[in-house]
C-alpha cells in the first residue's frame, strides 16, 4: 500500500471512500473534521443524529467504523481534470466512513497516537479493497501534526499486510493507495512528511513479518544472510559480514556452535555496521549503540523435543534476528545520527546424532562456562557469544531482543514485551520509545539474590533457573553475564513476536514487534547525545 499526503482541497479524484474522524461526546458522536463540505465527491458532515447513530450502535468509541452512502443519486458527475481541460466522469461517489476516535480529551500523548494507529487501521479494514481511500486528520490536534500523520500511515499500511506468497487461486483484493489528509495546505505539508515517515517505518516492519512468517526451510540462516547483503549491497553507509561455521569456530563461539550441531544447516554470524553519512559528536565522539538479536530459524527443542503443536509456531523464533535488522533498515534510511551496529547469531536447533546432549558444558566467546540442562533453552547459548562481542566493540549501550521464555508470556501475556536491564537510564529510555511507538513494555528486576538460581555444579553457570519459578529473570540473568558493565537491555518478545488472530493494525502470524520502538531510539538525537553523556 502507497501511503501519501494531501490537502482536503487536493484529492485524488478517484477516492473509494474518505474517512471522517468522529469525536465521542455526551451528547452522542460529532465530526471531529474541520471540513464541512462535499470532499472529492463524498459527503463530510458537519453534526451528526445522535438517534440516528444509536440505531446503527455507533457511539464513536476509538476504532469504531460506520459505512454511510450519499442519498443522492448512486453517481454523480464528478469534476475531471486532465490536460485536456475540465470535464465530467460518471463515476459511483466516495463512501463516507465515520470512524471514532473516543473522547476528544484523550486524544493526547502517546496514548492519543495509538487511537490513531488503531482508527487508521479499522478504516482500512472497512474500505476493504480499492484504488485510493483517504482519512482526515481530526481539526484543532492537540498532537503535532507530524507525529499524527505518522500515526496514522504506520497503523493503515501495517493493516493492509497480508503474508500471501504460497497462497494460490484468486487473492482478494487490497487497497492500493492511503491517503493522510489536513484541512489546511501547511498543515498538509507537514502530514506528508510525517506520513512519508510512517510508511517507511511500516515498510520495514512488514519486511520482519515476512522474513518470519516464511516457511522455516525455506529461511534457512543462509538465506536469511543472503537477503540482508542484497538489501544493504549498495548502501554506502551500510557494511555486511558474514561468519561461516569455520570463522565461528575460529572466533570461539561456543554457544552457538553447541546450538548447531544437530542440525544439517551450517550457523552463521551476521554482522550489521551503519556508519551515518553526517553523524552527530558528543565529546569528540559518534554515539555507538549495539543491536542483538536471536536467530533461531527454526527450534525443535534439540533433544529436549518440544510437542508437535509446540513447534508449530517455532518458525518464529528467528523474529528477534528480523526484529533489529529491519530497525536498522528503517533507522539508516530515516537519517540515524548515530553508529549502529546489528549482531544476529543463527542457527537452527535440531535433534541430530551431534546435538547438545543435556549435562554437556559449553564454553561461550568470553571464556565462561554453561552447563546446558535443556537443549530447549538454547536462545540464551547463542546470545551469550553475540552479547560477549557486542561488549567487546565498548559500545555507549547493547539492546537485545529476543524470544526467549514462555515465562514471559505467563507474567505478560501476548500484548506486552518483558523488559530487563542492568541500566536505569536506558530501561527508561526503552520504555519510552515503546509507550510512544505503540509497543508496549513493561520492566521486570533482576535481583541479584536470584542469581543462584544459575548455579551449577560442573560449570560456571547452567542454561535453566528453578522449575516453575522467575524464568524470564534467570534467562535475563545468564545473560547478563555476558555484558560485563556496558549499559544493557533486554526484551524478551515470545509473546509479543506473534498474534493468534488479525486484529487492529496486526495480521494473524508474525507482527515485526520491536521495529518500531528500535527505529525510534535510533532516529532520536536525543537518546544519542545521552548516551555519550551518561557514559
Amino acid at each position: 500500500m502507497k501511503v501519501e499526503g494531501a490537502s482536503a482541497y487536493g484529492l485524488p479524484g478517484d477516492l473509494e471512500a474518505v474517512g471522517v474522524p468522529v469525536f465521542q461526546g455526551p451528547e452522542g458522536p460529532q465530526p471531529a473534521s474541520g471540513v464541512t463540505a462535499d470532499i472529492a465527491g463524498a459527503d463530510v458532515p458537519d453534526v451528526l443524529d445522535p438517534v440516528w447513530c444509536r440505531r446503527q450502535g455507533f457511539t464513536g468509541k476509538p476504532g469504531q467504523t460506520l459505512v454511510f452512502h450519499p442519498v443522492a443519486s448512486a453517481t454523480s458527475r464528478l469534476p475531471l481534470l486532465g490536460a485536456g481541460g475540465p470535464g465530467t466522469d460518471d463515476r459511483p461517489r466516495p463512501s463516507t466512513v465515520l470512524v471514532g476516535l473516543g473522547e476528544a480529551d484523550a486524544l493526547v500523548g502517546d496514548q492519543g497516537l495509538e487511537t490513531l494507529r488503531r482508527a487508521a487501521a479499522a478504516f482500512v479494514r472497512t474500505v476493504g479493497e480499492g484504488t485510493a481511500a483517504a482519512l482526515l486528520l481530526p481539526r484543532q490536534l492537540r498532537l503535532d501534526v507530524a507525529a499524527a500523520a505518522q500515526a496514522v500511515a504506520v497503523g493503515g499500511a501495517l493493516a493492509g499486510y497480508r503474508f500471501e506468497t504460497h497462497k494460490t487461486g484468486e487473492r482478494p483484493g487490497r487497497l492500493a493507495r492511503l491517503v493522510v489528509t489536513a484541512e489546511a495546505p501547511a498543515e498538509a505539508v507537514v502530514a506528508a512528511g510525517g506520513a512519508v515517515r510512517g510508511a517507511r517505518i511500516a515498510e520495514s516492519v512488514m519486511l520482519a513479518r515476512d522474513l518470519v512468517n516464511e516457511p522455516p526451510s525455506r529461511m534457512t540462516p543462509q538465506r536469511f544472510v543472503e537477503i540482508f547483503t542484497r538489501r544493504f549491497r549498495d548502501d554506502p553507509t551500510m557494511s555486511v559480514e558474514v561468519w561461516d561455521e569455520h570463522r565461528i569456530a575460529e572466533e570461539r563461539l561456543g554457544g552457538l556452535l553447541g546450538v548447531s550441531r544437530g542440525s544439517s544447516q551450517p550457523p552463521r554470524m551476521l554482522r550489521v555496521e551503519h556508519t551515518p553519512p553526517t553523524p552527530i559528536e558528543v565529546d569528540g565522539r559518534v554515539p555507538h549503540l549495539v543491536l542483538v538479536g536471536k536467530g533461531i530459524t527454526f527450534d525443535s527443542g534439540g533433544l529436549s523435543l518440544k510437542t508437535p503443536s509446540g513447534m508449530e509456531t517455532m518458525k518464529t523464533d528467528m523474529a528477534g534476528a528480523a526484529t533489529v535488522l529491519c530497525a536498522l533498515d528503517a533507522a539508516a534510511a530515516l537519517g540515524s545520527p548515530m553508529r549502529i551496529t546489528a549482531l544476529t547469531p543463527l542457527t537452527e536447533n535440531m535433534p541430530g546424532g551431534r546435538a547438545t546432549k543435556p549435562g554437556d558444558v559449553l564454553v561461550a566467546r568470553n571464556g565462561k562456562t554453561i552447563e546446558v540442562l535443556n537443549t530447549d533453552a538454547e536462545g540464551r547459548l547463542v546470545l551469550a557469544d553475540a552479547l560477549s562481542l557486542a561488549a567487546e566493540a565498548e559500545p555507549d549501550a547493547i539492546i537485545d531482543v529476543a524470544t526467549l521464555t514462555g515465562a514471559v508470556v505467563v507474567a505478560l501475556g501476548n500484548e506486552i514485551a518483558g523488559l530487563l536491564a542492568n541500566d536505569d537510564r536506558l530501561a527508561d529510555d526503552v520504555s519510552a520509545a515503546g509507550s510512544r511507538a505503540g509497543e508496549r513494555v513493561w520492566r521486570l528486576p533482576l535481583p541479584e539474590e536470584y542469581r543462584s538460581h544459575i548455579d551449577s555444579d560442573v560449570a560456571d553457570m547452567r542454561n535453566m533457573g528453578r522449575a516453575g519459578q522467575a524464568g524470564t529473570i534467570a534467562a535475563a540473568l545468564l545473560l547478563a553475564e555476558f555484558v560485563g558493565v556496558v549499559p544493557w537491555a533486554h526484551l524478551d518478545i515470545a509473546g509479543t513476536g506473534r498474534s493468534s488472530e488479525s486484529t487492529r493494525y496486526l495480521a494473524k502470524g508474525a507482527t515485526g514487534f520491536g521495529v518500531r520502538l528500535l527505529t525510534d531510539l535510533a532516529t532520536s538525537e536525543t537518546f544519542a547525545r545521552s548516551l555519550v553523556r551518561r557514559g
